[in-house]
């Protein structure tokens, strides 16, 4: 009971302000309307190419989104003091760590779905003639898998969140990371192709487009020894770490 209790605590915490609406929004919507805008764009030459991979084009748009929520989730909290109260309520800090956690992961994840999905289907409508059926696995993980990768993301914002504690640092660092570092050290001569396969957002990448991180045939573009399986493995488990590590400190420091 005490574990439902703090799973609608957060709920009820998550949804008192504005930004999370804001956040679930914009994702939902800016994913759906990129793929439509992609979809609109697509020449009859280009549509044998046109692949269910293709229109989730926008997907790590969106889930930038989400893990901006997530960091807020915490970060807010922090700012207010209001997680002091959480903790006082219920002083075992690592369930109510763990109860936001899964709400704001599993509200990620749903999101992640629905846009996913959504930009599927209008993708659908608008080329009915493109290859958009939903074949064979890489098919289905690329679409349905979209949503799993949104909740791990929102883990690992929400540890960096605990980590760093103030808004801007923590989402700073997190962009940083996912958009520029995670594009730049690949590239670097020599170490860079051996560490493609360890940088967690690419191994998401690569779950989602089939062991390849960018969904391409560029020369960066190499098939991962991790697989996609694999690679989702990876991911998670360095989300779980790191979301261990944030717990640890949050319990340590003072709220």
């Amino acid at each position: 009971m005490a574990g439902l209790t703090l799973l609608r605590v957060e709920r009820i915490k998550l949804f008192s302000t504005r930004s999370p609406w804001w956040c679930l929004a914009t994702a939902t919507v800016a994913t759906i309307a990129l793929a439509m805008l992609v979809a609109g764009t697509v020449t009859k030459d280009d549509l044998p190419t046109f692949t269910p991979a293709a229109t989730q084009f926008a997907g790590r748009f969106g889930s930038v989104i989400m893990m901006v929520m997530a960091i807020l989730a915490v970060t807010t909290e922090y700012r207010f003091s209001t997680i002091r109260v959480t903790f006082l309520a219920f002083p075992r800090r690592t369930d109510a760590l763990l109860a936001k956690t899964v709400v704001v992961a599993g509200l990620a994840g749903l999101t992640g779905e629905v846009a996913a999905i959504g930009s599927w289907v209008v993708s659908v409508v608008l080329r009915p003639d493109a290859p958009l059926a939903l074949r064979y696995a890489r098919d289905f993980r690329v679409v349905i898998g979209s949503g799993v990768v949104w909740a791990i993301g929102a883990v690992i914002a929400i540890a960096a969140g605990l980590l760093i504690r103030h808004s801007a640092g923590a989402i700073s660092a997190v962009m940083i990371w996912n958009l520029l570092l995670e594009n730049l050290l690949p590239v670097i001569p020599r170490i860079g192709p051996h560490l493609q396969d360890w940088l967690p957002f690419t191994a998401a990448s690569n779950f989602l487009y089939d062991g390849q991180p960018l969904g391409t045939d560029s020369a960066l573009d190499q098939p991962s020894r991790l697989g996609p399986w694999g690679s989702l493995a990876y991911f998670a488990a360095f989300a779980a770490l790191l979301l261990a590590i944030g717990i640890i400190v949050a319990k340590r420091r003072d709220a």
